[in-house]
């Protein structure tokens, strides 16, 4: 199939074309934002909940998180092809609304198995990086589809800098009570302060139920119908997507640098709430404030440096440099104890963001247009595998470096593994050997090459 045949972007006007990106956007923006809100008040809640110590509820939020990947890996490829056969636009409705729906759930929790059920639907129907990576990839053609995926990477940086800030600051009681008591509002402020640990929960389903909203009435079709094609349950399982995908030629070795390096990465969303607790001893204002930094660091760089790195250095060579980045900040992170100098690697840690999009780029050219939607669902399984893993690998590590039994207190010790699982990934990408034919730059000839002819 030649590049020619694959630049499939949808055949809408531009202007509808540009609103489409920018709703896509919009959402992951949305959906790194409530993700970030919750992020710093989640042990809080668990510890209120259960009446239980901080490595006690390691572990708990190691399974509720575990909850989330497993749904998402067995029902992503089902929602990818979902995706494939009635176009994006309803996938992506249905699960901005059970996004929304998580959170509330989760905000009135009234015992520990609603975070397990809201975290359940979250991953089988609210995870929206499927669906928009999709989108994106009917929007964009062989040239630019790193930038793109790179522009997704921005709006989820982009969320966590507001994101866990305000969260932070949402999960602060004497800051919510002297806020509204300077409105004039005391009682209100006084309801609010004795619910901020839940507050943050309802603000994040209020966002995503208002973008939901928003996005029934602006958010168009971007899969052209002559290119779905007819839902196959046989393809709408992990297993099955693996068996499909696997007919590409040279998919199979790029999916396993990606399922390595995607669980190494997992390691900050599945741990740095707790990590930095035990670590730097920060309240749930200053791990607000440490998950803002990194969100700013995400966002310039997948902005900004990514499209740069593809055009000088190629897609290979982009993610390389981005995993050599990452594997130098495990390291770093493992052996500092000093909450200032953790704040700073915070700031740089966006340098390995550059490694996803890169790899999702190199997977999603090799793929033709009416399987993209099959690709994405395939890899949040593999990211969702990735995530289970991390969540129960990377936590009771850190739950077993931080209780009384552990030989040495050391938060550090799950960073070392994701050091290990990265080097892993990067030497494996090293070793790959190249497509025939492969061109050493990012340049639009490539769109005039056969489509295996790719880095």
């Amino acid at each position: 199939m030649l590049a020619a045949d694959r630049d499939h972007r949808v055949t809408m006007n531009p202007a509808r074309n540009k609103s489409a990106m920018r709703f896509v956007l919009l959402t992951v923006f949305i959906y790194a934002a409530g993700f970030g809100i919750i992020m710093p008040s989640l042990p809080d809640l668990i510890q209120d909940l259960e009446g239980i110590s901080l490595s006690q509820a390691t572990q708990l939020g190691a399974w509720i998180g575990a909850t989330y990947a497993i749904f998402q890996f067995a029902l992503g490829p089902m929602i990818g092809n979902l995706g494939d056969r009635f176009g994006r636009r309803p996938v992506f409705l249905v699960s901005l609304f059970a996004f929304g729906f998580d959170f509330l759930v989760m905000g009135m929790a009234q015992s520990i198995i609603w975070l397990f059920i809201g975290r359940g639907i979250a991953g089988g129907l609210g995870a929206v990086f499927g669906p928009a990576n999709a989108a994106m990839a009917d929007l964009s053609d062989d040239k630019n589809r790193a930038a793109s995926f790179g522009m997704v990477g921005a709006a989820f940086g982009t969320g966590f800098i507001i994101g866990p800030a305000m969260g932070g600051f949402i999960a602060d009681a004497q800051l919510v009570n002297s806020l509204f008591a300077g409105l004039g509002m005391t009682e209100t402020g006084r309801f609010l302060a004795e619910h901020s640990t839940r507050l943050p929960f309802f603000v994040a389903a209020a966002m995503a139920f208002a973008n939901c909203l928003y996005g029934f009435f602006v958010f168009p079709e971007t899969m052209p119908k002559e290119k779905q094609r007819p839902f196959e349950w046989r393809r709408a399982n992990p297993l099955g997507a693996l068996i499909s995908l696997g007919k590409i030629g040279s998919i199979l070795p790029v999916a396993l640098i990606y399922f390595l390096w995607s669980f190494a990465g997992q390691i900050y969303p599945a741990s740095w709430s707790f990590f930095a607790k035990a670590q730097y001893g920060w309240d749930s204002k200053m791990i607000g404030l440490s998950l803002t930094a990194v969100g700013i660091s995400m966002a310039f760089c997948q902005a900004v440096v990514i499209r740069r790195a593809v055009a000088r250095f190629g897609e290979r060579l982009t993610a390389q440099i981005g995993m050599l980045c990452g594997l130098a900040g495990f390291v770093a992170v493992a052996l500092v104890s000093s909450g200032v100098a953790g704040l700073i690697l915070c700031l740089i840690m966006g340098l390995q963001g550059i490694a996803q999009p890169a790899l999702n780029a190199i997977m999603s050219r090799r793929v033709p247009p009416d399987q993209q939607g099959e690709l994405q669902g395939f890899n949040g399984s593999m990211a969702a595998m990735a995530f289970l893993l991390a969540q129960l690998i990377f936590n009771f590590t850190l739950a077993f470096f931080t209780s009384p039994a552990a030989p040495i207190q050391f938060p550090g010790a799950p960073f070392i593994i994701a050091a290990i699982f990265a080097a892993a990934a990067f030497i494996l990408l090293t070793l790959l050997p190249r497509s025939q034919g492969a061109s050493q730059s990012a340049s639009p000839a490539l769109s005039a090459q056969p489509a295996k002819e790719i880095r």
